[in-house]
């Protein structure tokens, strides 16, 4: 996290930065050198019985709202303040989100260095802020599947990180292509195998004279108007 920190903060220096992950990362040397560095996080807590207990009430009030509910799901959120029994060096923000969903509890807990003046931020940040985090790991799994990120079965180090580095080097031209050659077109959203597929596997002509790259394309292909466009917004950049 420092290298990385240190690596934007050249870059970007007056950006605010804002570690986001799982429970496995919710560590107090990890919390204490964020607070140090003015970095913030908000990563998972898992939960034990002292923080179940704080989300009794809340707990009881979500399956009460439950059952007028359609679907019968009920979300409550509650903030307060709170420090393990050994672990932690300080007491830090805690959100804990009591769910009912039909049958049982789903309960969830997050901590924060993040100011969160009332539960409706608190609501916020779970939903908008840490929630986003599962679309971050859909963006690895794109590349990891689509992009052939996984190929690292050879038995040398470095030739496997060549590997990723390609990996990423290809990833960070689709998205290009997709924030700004797609961008409002059908595909602004789409992954990159649907990309691949119907922008660059299709049949075509490459003609090379002394002037100019000549690109045919059949009369049938059904995206030409498409490539054409992202050709365009590209070379504007």
């Amino acid at each position: 996290i420092s290298r990385i920190v240190s690596r934007l903060r050249k870059r970007w220096p007056r950006t605010r930065i804002v570690v986001r992950g799982d429970s496995g990362f919710c560590r107090d040397d990890l919390m204490t050198w964020c607070e140090a560095h003015g970095v913030y996080y908000v990563l998972g807590l898992a939960r034990n019985a002292r923080l179940v207990r704080k989300l009794e009430r809340a707990m009881r009030k979500a399956r009460q709202l439950a059952k007028d509910a359609p679907d019968g799901r009920a979300r409550v959120f509650r903030r307060f303040r709170y420090r393990t029994l050994q672990s932690w060096s300080r007491t830090r923000t805690v959100i804990g989100k009591a769910e009912w969903i039909p049958g049982r509890e789903n309960p969830r807990i997050k901590v924060t260095s993040l100011t969160i003046p009332d539960v409706e931020a608190a609501r916020k940040l779970y939903e908008e802020t840490y929630c986003a985090r599962g679309d971050m790991e859909n963006r690895l799994e794109e590349q990891q599947l689509f992009l052939f990120a996984d190929r690292t079965s050879s038995h040398h180090f470095r030739a496997n990180q060549i590997r990723l580095y390609l990996s990423g080097f290809a990833y960070v031209l689709m998205s290009a292509i997709r924030r700004i050659g797609l961008r409002g077109t059908e595909l602004a959203r789409a992954q990159c195998d649907t990309i691949r597929r119907k922008l660059f596997e299709i049949g075509g002509q490459i003609q090379v004279t002394v002037r100019r790259l000549w690109l045919r394309m059949a009369r049938s292909c059904s995206y030409q108007g498409l490539l054409r466009l992202a050709w365009a917004r590209l070379q504007l950049e």
